[in-house]
């Protein structure tokens, strides 16, 4: 039974923080396997903030089954397992079929952001990716202009880069604020 949307992998680590560059060299080992699986989407690693050692690593894969495929695989299981000593709670994964969380906390004693900061946020992103992809589009394809063909190439740029590039960015960069009361 295949998915039709995307799945994605909240792996939480915690560590003390006097660990957390033996966990970047492996994180550096283990991001391009798990890019070279079936299926892999993208990845994003939230790193601690204020000395505290909860690390959150999202994968997105096409389909439940190239998910569990990396999961379960042998070379997974190696890799983590050389990293266990490390991992103060052990390998915690979580299974995620929504298609966007952006906000969502990586672990159930984290607050969700206030909805006002959301807002901000997203506003951030879309509003300077729906008034520049439109104007770069029209000078690319000036043929098109106005027709339905050209919106939903720009509706994709902006969708594309609001999923891929600026939400990760952006919310690592206001991780700090957004986690405020």
């Amino acid at each position: 039974m295949t998915q039709q949307k995307h799945v994605t992998l909240v792996i939480t680590h915690a560590l003390r923080p006097e660990d957390s560059s033996e966990y970047e060299a492996w994180l550096g080992k283990i991001m391009p396997v798990a890019a070279d699986s079936p299926g892999h989407l993208g990845a994003n690693v939230i790193r601690p903030t204020d000395g505290q050692g909860m690390w959150n690593i999202i994968i997105r894969f096409d389909t439940l089954e190239h998910l569990y495929g990396w999961t379960q695989s042998e070379t997974r299981k190696q890799l983590v397992e050389e990293i266990t000593p490390l991992l103060m709670e052990g390998d915690h994964t979580e299974v995620r079929t929504e298609a966007a969380f952006w906000f969502t906390p990586p672990a159930p004693h984290v607050r969700q952001p206030k909805r006002w900061k959301q807002f901000l946020i997203t506003l951030l992103v879309i509003f300077p990716s729906t008034n520049l992809v439109p104007l770069i589009s029209g000078t690319l394809f000036p043929g098109l202009k106005g027709s339905l063909l050209l919106h939903f190439i720009n509706d994709a740029c902006v969708v594309a880069l609001v999923v891929w590039l600026w939400m990760p960015i952006v919310t690592r960069i206001f991780a700090g604020w957004l986690k405020k009361a």
